[in-house]
């Protein structure tokens, strides 16, 4: 049985995140959660809250137990872009992109 947790609109680019992402994929929910906390970037703590939730899903909705749960896949597809202008010499301006992500976790049970 999947289960699955969204973060919409994550205030970091999905470049960024999809490095984080890789590292945890295939592992077990204890495995993954013990690298996010050492690792020390911003795209882990988001990544860390978005698996949390997936497991308090499985947990509420499904009753499946956490120690059987295994991260199946994570998804980081890109999000709105809100543009920003700064200004710049002799009246001209460019453009500030800041990016945002959808951070898409599913977990499976193991052994099925």
């Amino acid at each position: 049985m999947e289960v699955k947790a969204v973060y919409k609109y994550a205030r970091i680019s999905a470049k960024k995140m999809r490095d984080v992402a890789r590292e945890i994929q295939g592992l077990k929910v204890s495995q993954a959660t013990d690298i996010l906390a050492y690792t020390p970037k911003k795209g882990a703590y988001l990544l860390n809250k978005t698996l949390k939730s997936a497991v308090a899903n499985a947990e509420t909705n499904n009753e499946l137990s956490a120690d059987e749960l295994i991260v199946k896949s994570v998804f980081v597809d890109e999000g709105p872009t809100m543009r920003r202008t700064m200004p710049r010499a002799r009246g001209s301006a460019n453009m500030i992109r800041r990016r945002t992500s959808h951070i898409t976790v599913v977990l499976e049970q193991q052994g099925v």
